[in-house]
């Protein structure tokens, strides 16, 4: 294996100057730097990553601790991380807290203890030990997807973060179904806990109030965030005396939950219940009925979050900020929509 001195060798300078030259670290003449170039590509040098860390006590790795990666959302987030990141040059490291908050606290003190530069995290519904262990070290980190409130009302977050908008696109499809003609609007929430969570029933309200309607208790359930949850929760809702005629799933795990319910009670969609969800994902064309669906910017959520944390450790002292990105209606059939309506209009968003 080449070694940083046959570099040097090769192209007729200093071992310093190819440090210069590969780490940035100083300017170099233009045919020199070349020469260094030249050296390296001829002699397929590869950097020794880990003598670098030791000697800069930089690592130029971040942590991503994010529960689900399986969901496709996250995985949509993660591949915006990664490209950021390599972007950049920073490779990760890569956790899953399964949204327990002892577990979350363990794992994010494993990616600190590999010495990460800082850490990307979508928090549990309790971060308290995480938010203690972040701040008692100094960890520089950025919340995505799930923000954490400021300590005091009206103040600055605790940390970066970055997240979709959830209420307005949430009361978006409620008041879409409600223009359908629908007065039992149910909605299939998330893990109690979650920012999304509350943000998404916070939606859901005012688009009831938007629409004239009542708001009913029995008909807002919680499916934990996770398919089996949400077919528990529908299947509730199904069983009520007074049944919803539309529902709302609050993210694409749980709509996969709840048609399974539907199907095990033998109703069509849109037919016997129109459906909406929070999340698109790359098979909600391919549903029959195709799903009406709000889209978030997922893989740029991810990518925002690099960004944010690499601004943090440029500025340790720059204000903290959280920062949401627009979601997109996707009009499909599954609210009940025939095929003509849903199709982009000339002149107007699709």
């Amino acid at each position: 294996m080449a070694t940083m001195a046959d570099v040097a060798r090769s192209a007729g300078v200093s071992i310093a100057t190819v440090s210069h030259v590969l780490n940035g670290t100083r300017p170099v003449l233009p045919h020199t730097r070349q020469a260094v170039l030249d050296a390296v590509e001829d002699l397929g040098y590869t950097p020794n990553t880990l003598a670098r860390s030791l000697v800069t006590a930089r690592t130029r790795s971040i942590g991503l601790a994010v529960s689900a990666i399986s969901n496709p959302y996250f995985t949509e987030i993660l591949q915006g991380v990664e490209a950021a990141a390599l972007e950049e040059g920073y490779s990760l490291l890569i956790a899953d807290p399964h949204d327990d908050p002892e577990h979350e606290r363990k794992v994010v003190q494993l990616l600190h203890e590999r010495r990460v530069e800082g850490m990307i995290v979508a928090p549990s519904p309790e971060p308290a030990g995480l938010l203690a262990y972040l701040r008692r070290h100094q960890v520089p980190a950025v919340f995505l997807d799930r923000l954490v409130g400021p300590p005091a009302e009206d103040g600055p977050p605790l940390f970066d973060q970055v997240c979709a908008e959830s209420t307005e696109p949430t009361a978006g499809l409620v008041t879409h179904l409600a223009s359908l003609g629908h007065r039992r609007i149910g909605l299939v929430a998330g893990l109690p806990g979650l920012s999304t969570t509350a943000e998404r029933i916070t939606g859901y309200r005012h688009g009831l109030a938007a629409s004239g309607l009542p708001f009913d208790g029995r008909i807002l359930v919680h499916g934990d965030s996770e398919a089996a949850g949400a077919e528990r929760a529908t299947a509730e809702l199904l069983n009520l005396g007074s049944r919803p005629t539309a529902l709302i799933t609050a993210n694409n795990a749980m709509t996969i939950g709840a048609l399974r319910a539907l199907r095990a009670h033998g109703l069509s969609v849109p037919g016997d219940i129109a459906l909406c969800c929070f999340d698109d994902f790359a098979w909600a064309d391919l549903f029959s009925p195709r799903l009406t669906a709000v889209s978030q910017p997922s893989r740029d959520i991810g990518a925002r979050a690099v960004r944010m944390l690499l601004d943090r450790l440029a500025d340790p002292d720059r204000p903290t900020r959280t920062e949401r990105l627009p979601c997109a209606f996707v009009h499909r059939t599954s609210c009940g929509c025939p095929e003509d309506a849903t199709a982009p209009k000339k002149g107007t968003p699709s």
